[in-house]
């Protein structure tokens, strides 16, 4: 099975339903069968690459709150986090352009590293406040999930991939994503959101059941193959 899982690292939700898709894949009894593949979204294309603005200050701005309604906000997400066992520090976090980190996950999936970068970058920019537009700081967490330093500068100082991200978010497009996360399934059953885990679970165990071979069940009875009937002997 496929699952192709649609997401931006600055997506607090993304980073939660990723939680309870991985909980579902716990209890899945195919789970060795399964192929999750996280694909490239930006929330907001034009944010600047960095900004001295935190969370709560964009928020504050973006939806004309104050900065206390902000923070009480992102405590809202910090909770529904700790469910699934993440430690939100969202006061730390600041806005960033995520293109360039997408740019460096099509990378990393090419080593076979992608899911374990997408992992790192969240924890990175929700509960470390690392500055996830820097140029530096992208470096070092790539190296930490075992890239090479010098191809992944040359792949952060270039254009590199830029094709591939871009390609990601016009299929999600196509499937009919207007947000993040969305997860599909085979292309053929797809869930909008950090929906609960048993929500997954029951896709998950939905798309296996249709993509196995049809079971014959009893004995051969009477058939006709080609031009040849014959009634089964007993």
């Amino acid at each position: 099975m496929q699952i192709e899982v649609f997401s931006d690292v600055v997506c607090p939700f993304c980073y939660i339903g990723k939680r309870r898709l991985e909980e579902a894949l716990d209890g899945f009894g195919h789970a060795d069968q399964v192929t999750v593949t996280y694909r490239s979204f930006q929330l907001d294309p034009a944010t600047p690459t960095t900004s001295e603005l935190s969370l709560e200050q964009m928020l504050a701005q973006k939806y004309g709150r104050t900065l206390d309604q902000a923070r009480e906000m992102n405590n809202r997400v910090s909770d529904m986090a700790a469910t699934v066992g993440l430690d939100f520090h969202l006061q730390d976090a600041h806005p960033a352009n995520t293109f360039r980190a997408h740019r460096l996950l099509h990378f990393a999936a090419t080593k076979d590293l992608g899911n374990e970068l997408t992992e790192r970058l969240m924890r990175g920019y929700f509960s470390e406040g690392v500055r996830i537009g820097d140029r530096d700081a992208l470096l070092e967490l790539a190296e930490e999930v075992g890239l090479d330093r010098d191809e992944t500068a040359t792949v952060l100082d270039g254009n590199a991939f830029e094709a591939e991200v871009n390609a990601d978010i016009e299929l999600a497009r196509a499937f009919g994503a207007t947000g993040v996360p969305f997860f599909v399934f085979d292309r053929k059953y797809a869930i909008s959101g950090a929906q609960e885990t048993g929500l997954f679970t029951e896709v998950l165990d939905k798309a296996w059941s249709d993509a196995q071979p049809l079971t014959i069940v009893g004995d051969a009875g009477a058939v006709c193959e080609d031009d040849s009937c014959a009634v089964p002997e007993h």
